[in-house]
């Protein structure tokens, strides 16, 4: 492509491009940490843009680069407005931009939500294989009925098939009761019992493998007590649960600089101790088998992932090649100067 061209993916294209692909954005995501956990990578603190006397809407900016064969610069520019569900609009919307790592000039604008909720999902899927040895767990709850907790649904159905169990909890039992609806008719589920749990403390209970994906800003869960030994939690939404209840479990996270911000769980954990001692390791640490054993094999494992730009990037990138391979997307000829 010529480097004065642009080329534009909208979400019809992305969605058609990522569409059978968990594995393959899985793995992706995997080679991702990995990468960045060997110092392949240049990943700046996201910037958060912030409205006055607005504590709930927010667009954040994540530049980053990936190298170790991924070789993609560029930026996710994303926002998420809570209040667009009630106006019939998704929570989030976003674009990724690629640039040439060799001249620096953009070469793709890419439709963004759906790339970031397949590399959250991802992300999540594979930290719940990883932790849980890839054994199917009896039941999976869901706290929050999003895009987010949507995809991580499915994802889990291919990373670890055979879930006999479902449970699902929100603040809107309306909005709970139609997630259940469109998890039972997915065909990875068709066996499985599906039900809408009354309480946090009900679906702790009774899963051993919980997803948190909510718009909280704030933490609303005092303790994790009631999980069995051995639980594995998925942290995707950051802010859920109190820094006391923190502090007693064994904590992975992406990468620790960056999730100890922003006022996530973590950050307020690391706050009240002063101290990140009780954060045990990354998950690619994990995947690299340099990770520091576990101190008590029966601890409740949280993942908190701050949710990083390489991982979009290099999702992106995959998609982008793609689409010039398929002939996808729209083309405009002289989108950049000439020269």
């Amino acid at each position: 492509m010529p480097n004065d061209d642009m080329l534009i993916l909208g979400a019809e294209d992305v969605a058609a491009l990522l569409a059978g692909r968990e594995e393959e954005v899985m793995a992706t995501v995997g080679q991702a940490y990995r990468a960045h956990g060997q110092g392949q990578s240049s990943l700046p603190q996201s910037l958060f843009l912030r409205f006055p006397d607005d504590d709930t809407n927010r667009i954040i900016a994540l530049p980053a680069f990936l190298g170790d064969g991924f070789q993609v610069a560029g930026m996710k520019w994303v926002s998420s407005f809570p209040g667009n569900l009630k106006q019939g609009m998704a929570r989030a919307s976003a674009v990724v931009v690629l640039n040439s790592c060799a001249t620096g000039r953009p070469e793709a604008v890419l439709e963004g939500s759906l790339i970031s909720a397949q590399r959250t999902a991802g992300s999540a899927a594979l930290a719940a294989r990883t932790f849980l040895g890839g054994r199917t767990p009896a039941a999976v709850g869901f706290i929050g009925t999003g895009v987010i907790n949507a995809e991580i649904a499915r994802f889990l159905a291919v990373a670890l098939p055979g879930i006999p169990g479902l449970s699902v909890l929100d603040l809107d039992a309306a909005r709970a009761e139609r997630f259940a609806a469109d998890l039972r008719a997915l065909p990875a589920y068709a066996g499985s019992e599906v039900r809408v749990t009354a309480s946090v403390e009900d679906l702790l209970r009774d899963s051993p493998l919980v997803s948190f994906a909510t718009t909280a800003i704030r933490p609303h869960v005092a303790s994790l007590a009631a999980c069995a030994p051995g639980t594995v939690v998925l942290h995707v939404s950051l802010r859920d649960l109190a820094p006391e209840a923190i502090l007693g479990l064994d904590n992975v996270v992406d990468d620790v600089d960056h999730v100890c911000r922003a006022q996530t769980s973590v950050h307020l954990a690391e706050q009240l101790t002063g101290s990140r001692g009780f954060i045990r390791c990354t998950l690619a640490e994990i995947l690299e088998g340099t990770a520091p054993p576990r101190r008590d094999e029966g601890a409740v494992t949280v993942f908190s992932p701050f949710g990083l730009g390489v991982l979009d990037l290099a999702v992106a990138k995959s998609v982008y090649e793609r689409a010039r391979e398929a002939g996808r997307g729209v083309r405009i000829s002289g989108f950049l100067p000439a020269g």
